[in-house]
């Protein structure tokens, strides 16, 4: 593979102009397309098999569209200076409504003067309204023209709040100030590690040609598949650090040989050959991670999970064709606009700060190995306290419809009206007599009544052939208290004659989701660590060394839940990281920086699949050095300094400039986004450091020979895919097989 690539990046480096204007052409073309046709974007939620899409099915094909989720909307009152039961704004609200009526698609408007339509004080009331033919991916503009229907009551100083049945993981989320922040901290990095602003440059111009390409690709996408609204997020602070990283993997080795008398498109040639090997290597192993999530069984965790790999692909290409582009055509001027004190070169006998660290490890690893483990576990013990359950917009930003509407929801009819649960009932023999109502209907109501944290139960509405009931009941307890799925339990838990009782509605959804990524995780984790692993084995022709990486992937992993515990779950920090408080909480000032935060049941695996395939790319670096490096000389010790040596400090780099990417999408609003900030930064931040600085270089040391050991029958059945990337005019080739052929012996 490396002879491949070798080819490709010196045909690259000689046509530079063409490939340089033939990707600037693609990304501008993709681009304008996603401005122009912009695909929608949706969360398919559904999750076949499980009781509440049995409910979902019953409710759309017995009730119409108009009972979906995304066929009703909501619209809270609130009139802070008096009850709405006043005539002047009585005649208010129904001019809002006769607005509302106008809108498209709009088949019902129930106003607040209804039974269960008014909260207590009179203060609060609900405007609900039914749409059907509407474009469901397309709600939130929708929404817009029937909040803005109700300006009458606005006018007389009534609040009119629209609301929907979403989590904050349902949001569109917009990009914004924080790739921009990202992208300068990438550069500040960029500058202090190269010295000029020419090579600080090239990663910086490589992966944003890199995510234009990849978003454009996903918006298209949106006209044939159901895309998640967190993927161009996703995408974007994957393909940004990775496509950063890439490129700068690449350059740090192209300057390097050409410090060495290379000739430029020999360097270029001999860097696509080598690095290009380990980039290829390195995005496989992250897009096989992300790859997995297929096997989740949750639909939208796998499609966000396939098409954030999009723009892992577009990292990689750009990485191996648009880089050596450059290079080639840009020369001996990659270090031009040097800025002074940056960029110090290494001293003329090769060493480095990270070369005496690798030798200090290498003399005592025994202390080195114990006092890593000690300190990860440290770092891991708190992901015991790790606790999962819904999001709801009781954690939203402030400020925000979405949060204002929970926050009078739960005023005036309590914290379980924003997450009532949708009951629906499969009738074994249809009702034919509807007057008086059926015994099932008013046994269904009763037993319902009874469940223990159940607040209120609605009447119960029959479909037109008589062969399913549907009622709305309001639990309790508000979506993210725990003790709500309990209630979805008991309910399905009821067995009625005449009657098959299934639950349906945000709360019972996310509980479905929950057990069926509980059931598949084992399955995804253990196929991501497998085919990681195979990939390495192919990489490296090491069993050891195969083994060893995907273990210390998981200790990576382990810091990360325990930082997300820690931060989240146990709260130390949460208003820290630009979290508000739950509504209805008290607002001291403690309060508003340390609470608890649920954490969705699909970030953990999702969180997985990333970090263990952004973990692997240092670890192959790494490897790849380290193994050059003993193939030259055959002293496993003297290689391990040597490799830690010489990709240290790019490591370190690029770990800065990853940490600073996640690091910003901190800022954003939405409590998923900051949840995966914190996850990826810290697990990045503990990977180069602790990970890949002492305990990788210690368990070598120990390892010794057999870090390169392989069995025979092995060896002679693996395909050849090294990624050394060695030259064929390589002298020394020779005596490096010879090295090989002796640690597998």
């Amino acid at each position: 593979m490396s002879g491949l690539l070798g080819r490709l990046g010196g045909w690259c480096a000689r046509r530079g102009a063409v490939v340089l204007t033939l990707w600037i052409l693609l990304a501008a073309a993709l681009t304008a397309g996603s401005l122009l046709f912009p695909g929608p974007v949706n969360n398919n939620v559904a999750i076949p098999g499980t009781d509440a899409q049995r409910a979902h099915d019953l409710m759309r094909d017995g009730f119409g569209p108009g009972y979906e989720r995304g066929g009703t909307v909501q619209i809270v009152l609130y009139s802070a200076d008096g009850p709405l039961v006043d005539e002047r704004r009585k005649s208010a609200v129904q001019r809002a409504v006769d607005a509302i009526r106008r809108v498209p698609h709009v088949t019902e408007v129930l106003t607040p003067y209804r039974i269960g339509g008014l909260a207590p004080s009179l203060q609060i009331g609900l405007i609900t309204v039914r749409l059907e033919g509407h474009d469901v991916s397309r709600l939130a503009e929708t929404t817009r023209a029937l909040s803005a229907a109700a300006e009458p009551v606005r006018r007389l100083g009534i609040e009119a709040v629209p609301a929907d049945s979403g989590t904050p993981a349902d949001k569109e989320i917009k990009t914004g100030a924080s790739e921009v922040i990202g992208v300068a901290c990438a550069l500040l990095v960029l500058l202090f590690a190269f010295g000029t602003l020419v090579a600080a440059m090239i990663p910086i111009f490589t992966a944003l040609v890199s995510i234009a390409t990849g978003l454009g690709v996903i918006s298209l996408l949106g006209h044939l598949v159901d895309v998640p609204k967190q993927a161009s997020i996703m995408a974007t602070m994957i393909g940004l650090g990775v496509g950063i990283d890439y490129a700068l993997f690449l350059l740090s080795r192209h300057r390097k040989l050409l410090d060495d008398g290379l000739a430029v498109r020999d360097a270029v040639r001999r860097t696509a050959a080598g690095s290009g090997g380990a980039v290829v290597f390195a995005g496989g192993t992250v897009i096989i991670a992300l790859s997995a999530l297929l096997l989740g069984g949750f639909p939208m965790l796998q499609t966000l999970g396939w098409i954030t790999g999009i723009s892992v692909v577009c990292a990689v290409l750009t990485s191996i064709t648009l880089v050596p582009a450059l290079l080639g055509l840009l020369g001996h001027r990659v270090d031009a606009l040097r800025l002074p004190l940056a960029g110090r070169r290494r001293p003329a006998d090769g060493s480095s700060g990270w070369t005496g660290l690798g030798r200090w490890v290498s003399r005592r690893p025994w202390r080195v190995l114990a006092l890593s483990v000690a300190v990860l576990a440290a770092l891991t013990a708190p992901a015991l306290a790790l606790k999962l359950g819904p999001l709801d917009e009781g954690y939203g930003d402030r400020g925000t419809d979405a949060r204002r509407s929970y926050e009078l929801m739960q005023a005036g009819f309590g914290p379980g009206s924003n997450g009532p649960l949708v009951v629906v009932a499969d009738l074994r023999e249809p009702v034919a007599d509807r007057e008086p109502a059926p015994a099932v209907l008013r046994t269904l109501k009763e037993r319902v009544g009874a469940v223990e944290g159940v607040a209120h139960v609605g009447e119960p509405v029959l479909n037109s052939a008589g062969t399913a009931v549907m009622l709305q009941v309001v639990p309790e307890f508000a979506p993210s208290d725990p003790r709500a799925l309990d209630v979805v339990k008991a309910v399905r838990g009821l067995r009625i004659e005449g009657a098959s009782v299934h639950v349906g509605g945000e709360v019972a959804g996310m509980a479905d989701a929950g057990a069926r990524i509980a059931d598949r995780t084992p399955t995804v984790v253990g196929v991501v660590v497998l085919l990681s692993a195979l990939l390495l084995l192919l990489a490296f022709r090491s069993p050891v060394v195969a083994i060893k990486a995907a273990l210390m992937n998981l200790v990576s992993l382990g810091a990360a839940f325990g930082a997300l515990s820690l931060v989240f779950s146990l709260g130390l920090g949460s208003g820290l990281v630009g979290m508000d408080p739950p509504a209805g909480v008290d607002m001291s000032y403690l309060t508003t920086l340390f609470f608890s935060v649920p954490i969705d049941s699909y970030i953990p695996l999702m969180l997985f699949a990333v970090l263990f395939g952004l973990s692997m790319d240092y670890e192959v670096f790494l490897l790849t050095a380290v193994r050059q490096a003993y193939l030259r000389h055959g002293d496993n010790r003297r290689a391990v300094a040597e490799g830690l040596g010489s990709t240290g400090r790019v490591i370190t780099s690029a770990a800065l400039i990853m940490v600073s990417v996640f690091v910003a999408f901190i800022a954003y609003p939405d409590p998923m986004v900051k949840i995966f900030g914190v996850g990826l930064a810290v697990a990045v931040a503990v990977d180069a450091t602790i990970i890949r600085g002492f305990l990788v270089p210690a368990t070598m040391v120990l390892l010794g020979r057999y870090n390169w050991w392989c069995p025979a029958w092995l060896d002679r059945i693996l395909p050849d895919l090294s990624i050394e990337g060695h030259d064929e005019e390589d002298p020394g080739q020779d005596r490096e097989r010879d090295l090989v052929g002796a640690a597998r012996a």
